[in-house]
């Protein structure tokens, strides 16, 4: 009887968890999403409200930039991304963090130049009161 209990208490554990999991990936997903629209659309508002105030932003070129720089230059057109997808997304947790893996293809008009960027991008999120927040990033480039 009590092996009984306790599988079943470990099968309902178990299923809480994966439950648990999935929504916060589920979450991270449209986080994700959210900033990549934001993005293209230069959205200031929406890329404030993704992105932690101690954000830092890598560049595959070696350039940082932290949360103001970051906004200001998709607001103001110096990174204008006319297109913008983030296929193969793989996400994984540890606590409050996600780490999210994608590649990221752009068709830009930076400063009014036309170009097209292709990326392997590394995203940390990490929960913040209750949202996931934009907390690091880092591109390279890819062959």
């Amino acid at each position: 009887m009590k092996k009984y209990l306790l599988i079943t208490i470990l099968f309902f554990l178990t299923c809480a968890k994966t439950n648990a999991q999935g929504k916060a990936e589920t979450a991270v997903a449209q986080a994700t999403e959210n900033l990549r629209k934001a993005m293209v659309d230069a959205d200031s508002i929406m890329l404030d409200k993704l992105t932690s105030p101690k954000l830092s932003y890598g560049h595959s070129g070696g350039h940082i930039d932290d949360k103001a720089e970051f906004i200001q230059k998709i607001v103001s057109g110096r990174s204008d991304f006319v297109t913008l997808e983030f296929p193969d997304p793989v996400i994984s947790f540890s606590k409050n963090i996600a780490i999210v893996r994608h590649k990221f293809n752009a068709v830009t008009n930076d400063n009014g130049k036309p170009g097209e960027v292709h990326l392997a991008v590394l995203l940390i999120w990490q929960k913040q009161h209750g949202y996931w927040k934009l907390l690091a990033r880092q591109a390279v480039k890819v062959q």
